[in-house]
C-alpha cells in the first residue's frame, strides 16, 4: 500500500487527523474502509474480559446504525493482561486497510488505548462513514495522567463518574483521583465509624461501599486506576462533626455550608486519633485496590494547634520548634502526622500521597509529592527523592483556557532537572473541585478542556506545538464525548431554556456564548454569598468555561490585525474577513434590544442587563473600527481613549460571570 507520511515529528503536516491525543507517529494512505456494516472481532481465545467487553463498544460505535457484520475483521492481539496500578505498557500498533484493522500491543492495556484511537478515527463523506488508511505507532509520554473529581463539596452520583470515566478513556487518562472528604462531607460509606457519612454533611449523601467497588471495577474495565483521596489533618470538619474527640479544641462543630478553608484540623498529638485513623485505614484500604492511597496534607495553616494551649506544650516538650527555641513549628507536627499516617499506609501495602505541603526534609522518599502551588515544588520534591505528579496549571475549576492548560508541561525544555531527577516525575492530573460545580454543570467544567491535559501528558513534547491545531481537533472531539453519555453541551442548553421559561433561547444564547465565569477565586468575592445549598442555575452556570465564540472571534481579530511577513505597515484587511467581524457585531448590538425585555420580566436573569447592554456597546465600538479599518481612517487619540474607557467599563463583571470579547476587540481597536 502506498502511504502518505503524516507523523507527529516537529513540522510534520497535522490538518489531516482528527485524533486527541496525538499518537506519537501515523502515517496515512490514500485507501479507506466503509463502515457500511459492522466489524468483525478476531481476538485471542480466551480473550481478557476488558478487551471483549471494551471491543464489543468500539464496535457498536463506529457503525451504531446496523447490527449487520461485514468482511472487514478486527484482529486485536497482545502479550498479556496489563496491569494499571504497575504503571504496565500502554503502547500499541494500529493499522487500517480497505480489508480491516489490526491492534498489536504488549499488554491489554495498549489495546483499549488502541480502541480510544480508533473510534476517533471515522470520517464523513457522500458514501458514508469510513476508516482512513493509516498505519499508527503510538505510547504515552508519562505513565500518570489524571483527573481529579471532588464529590466531597457536591456529591456526585455514580452515574457522573462512570460517565466521566467514559470521558476518560476517550482521551486515554488513566488515573481517576476521587477526592471524597472535605470540610463540607464524608461521602464514602464507613461501616466502623458510620457517623461519618450520616451527620458530616448536610445533605447525607455518600457512596455505599458496593458503590465504591462498582466504580472500580468500571474504571479497572477502561484500563483506569481509582487512588482516592482522605484529605487530612486540615480539610477535615465534617470528621469532626461526627467525632468530636478528634478535634484540636473544645470547640463544637456543625456541618460546614461555606466554601473557604475552615482552617480546622484534626488533633495529631493524641494518640487516640492514631487510633481512630489505624481502623479508618484499614477499612477503607480494603476497597480500593490501588496501590497508591492519598492522604491530602493541604491548607493547614497551623492556627488550630497553635491556639490551644494543650498542643503547644506538646510541641515544646517534643522540640518542635523553630529556630528561636521558642516558636512552635506546625511544619515540624505536620510531618510527625504524616508520617504516622504513611506508616499505616504501608503496613497495608500503599503508597501515601499527598499536596506539596507536605513536603519536607524528614518526609521518607516513598511519599509522592502532588503540587499544585508551583512547579517549584514539583523541583524541590524530585530534588529530594520523591516520586512528583503536577496539578498546578491543570486546574479546570479556575475557567482557563484550554491553551493555558496545553502550554504547562511537567518536563519543559528548560527544566532545571537533572536526568535522573526527571525520572521521578510521574505525570500530571488536571483538577476540578467542585465548589461551583453540582452534578449537572459538572460536565461542562471539564470538557472539552480536560483533553487538552490529556495530550499534553500523553503526547510527545514535540507533536504538541500548535495550539490552533489542538482547538481544531477538541472541536471535533466534543461532539463524540457527548455520544459517550457527557453532558458538557446537553446541560447547558437545558439550564437556558429553564432559565428562559421558553424553547426560543436565541437571544439568551447569544449572550451565554459570550460570557464566561469569573477566572480563579473571584466568584468568592463578587457579592454573592454561596453555601452548598445554594442552587447552580444561573446564567452564569450555563455560560461555557471557555467561549468557543469569543476564541474563534479573537482568531479572526488576530488574522485582522497581526502584520503578514514581508507586507507594507498598512495592508487593508481582506474584504471577507471585515465583513465576517461586521457581521458578529452587529449579531451582538441587535442582541440587547431582544434580550432586555427578558431579562427585566426574569428575576433569575436580571443581573445579567448589564452584560447585555455591554456586549451592545462593544458592538458599536467595534462597528465604528471596521469603518476605519476599511477605508484606512487612523483612530484619531480622543476616539481612542473613549473607546479605552468603554472597554475598561465593558470588562466588569456582572452575576460573577465577564464578557469573553473584551480582550479581542481591545486589539482590534489598537489598545
Amino acid at each position: 500500500m502506498t502511504l502518505l507520511v503524516l507523523t507527529t515529528r516537529p513540522g510534520a503536516a497535522q490538518t489531516a487527523t482528527t485524533l486527541l491525543p496525538l499518537p506519537a507517529e501515523a502515517r496515512y494512505g490514500q485507501g479507506r474502509l466503509l463502515l457500511k456494516a459492522a466489524l468483525k472481532p478476531l481476538l485471542p481465545s480466551p480473550a481478557a474480559p476488558a478487551v471483549a467487553a471494551a471491543v464489543n463498544r468500539t464496535v457498536g460505535r463506529l457503525s451504531p446504525a446496523t447490527k449487520v457484520v461485514g468482511a472487514a475483521t478486527l484482529q486485536i492481539r497482545y502479550g498479556r493482561v496489563g496491569r494499571p496500578e504497575l504503571f504496565d505498557e500502554e503502547r500499541y500498533s494500529l493499522r487500517v486497510t480497505p480489508m480491516g484493522v489490526s491492534i498489536d500491543a504488549p499488554t491489554s492495556l495498549g489495546v483499549l488505548r488502541a480502541l480510544a484511537t480508533l473510534e476517533q478515527l471515522p470520517r464523513p463523506d457522500k458514501k458514508g462513514r469510513y476508516l482512513p488508511e493509516v498505519d499508527i505507532r503510538d505510547q504515552p509520554r508519562f505513565a500518570w495522567r489524571g483527573l481529579l473529581i471532588d464529590a466531597a463539596r457536591h456529591f456526585m452520583p455514580v452515574a457522573v463518574i462512570k460517565r466521566n470515566l467514559d470521558g476518560m478513556a476517550a482521551t486515554k487518562l488513566n488515573v481517576l483521583h476521587w477526592h471524597l472528604t472535605d470540610d463540607q462531607g464524608f461521602r464514602i460509606e464507613s461501616k466502623v465509624f458510620p457517623r461519618l457519612q450520616t451527620v458530616g454533611s448536610t445533605d447525607g449523601l455518600f457512596y455505599t461501599q458496593a458503590e465504591v467497588r462498582e466504580v472500580v471495577a468500571y474504571a479497572a474495565a477502561r484500563g483506569i486506576r481509582v487512588v482516592p483521596e482522605f484529605d487530612m489533618p486540615s480539610h477535615t470538619t465534617s470528621w469532626i462533626v461526627a467525632y468530636p474527640r478528634l478535634a484540636s479544641n473544645d470547640s463544637v462543630y456543625a456541618p460546614y455550608t461555606r466554601w473557604r478553608t475552615t482552617n480546622v484540623a484534626i488533633d495529631p498529638t493524641r494518640e487516640t486519633t492514631y487510633t481512630f485513623l489505624d481502623s479508618l485505614v484499614t477499612e477503607m484500604t480494603t476497597l480500593f485496590p490501588d496501590p497508591y492511597f492519598h492522604a491530602g496534607g493541604d491548607e493547614n495553616d497551623g492556627r488550630n494547634w497553635r491556639r490551644t494551649p494543650r498542643i503547644v506544650a506538646w510541641m515544646q516538650a517534643h522540640h518542635m520548634v523553630k529556630a528561636d527555641g521558642k516558636t512552635v513549628d506546625k511544619h515540624q507536627l505536620q510531618t510527625y502526622f504524616n508520617r504516622r499516617v504513611m506508616a499505616m499506609l504501608q503496613k497495608r501495602g500503599k503508597t501515601m500521597i499527598g499536596w506539596d505541603e507536605i513536603l519536607g526534609p524528614d518526609l521518607p522518599e516513598e511519599a509522592v509529592i502532588q503540587s499544585w502551588r508551583g512547579k517549584k515544588g514539583l523541583s524541590e520534591a524530585a530534588r529530594l527523592g520523591h516520586p512528583v505528579v503536577l496539578s498546578n496549571g491543570y486546574y479546570l475549576d479556575l475557567n482557563f483556557s484550554a491553551a493555558s492548560s496545553y502550554t504547562v508541561d511537567p518536563l519543559p525544555p528548560d527544566t532545571p532537572l537533572t536526568p535522573d531527577e526527571q525520572k521521578l516525575v510521574l505525570g500530571g492530573e488536571a483538577a476540578m473541585w467542585a465548589e461551583y460545580a453540582d452534578s449537572t454543570v459538572l460536565d461542562s467544567r471539564m470538557w472539552p478542556r480536560a483533553a487538552a491535559v490529556a495530550e499534553r501528558l500523553w503526547s510527545p513534547q514535540a507533536a504538541t506545538q500548535s495550539v490552533a491545531d489542538m482547538y481544531r481537533r477538541l472541536n471535533l472531539l466534543s461532539p463524540q464525548l457527548e455520544t459517550l453519555g457527557l453532558r458538557h453541551r446537553r446541560a447547558p442548553e437545558l439550564l437556558l431554556k429553564q432559565l428562559a421559561g421558553t424553547d426560543n433561547v436565541g437571544p439568551l444564547r447569544t449572550l451565554a456564548e459570550v460570557i464566561e465565569p469569573v477566572k480563579e477565586y473571584k466568584r468568592n468575592f463578587q457579592g454573592f454569598n454561596y453555601t452548598t445549598a445554594t442552587p447552580l442555575n444561573r446564567l452564569v452556570d450555563a455560560a461555557p468555561a471557555e467561549s468557543e465564540v469569543a476564541r474563534r472571534f479573537a482568531v479572526l481579530v488576530d488574522s485582522v490585525v497581526t502584520p503578514r511577513i514581508g507586507a507594507p505597515n498598512f495592508l487593508p484587511p481582506a474584504p471577507r474577513q471585515l465583513a465576517q467581524l461586521r457581521a458578529q457585531a452587529l449579531r451582538w448590538q441587535a442582541n440587547d434590544v431582544l434580550l432586555q425585555p427578558l431579562l427585566a420580566s426574569n428575576l433569575s436573569l436580571t443581573e445579567y442587563a448589564p452584560l447585555s447592554a455591554r456586549l451592545a456597546t462593544v458592538a458599536t465600538v467595534l462597528m465604528e473600527r471596521l469603518t476605519q479599518l476599511q477605508t484606512g481612517q487612523a483612530a484619531s487619540p480622543a476616539w481612542l481613549a473613549a473607546t479605552r474607557a468603554t472597554l475598561d467599563a465593558a470588562q466588569a463583571p456582572a452575576g460573577q460571570a465577564e464578557l469573553a470579547v473584551v480582550k479581542a476587540a481591545r486589539k482590534l481597536a489598537g489598545l
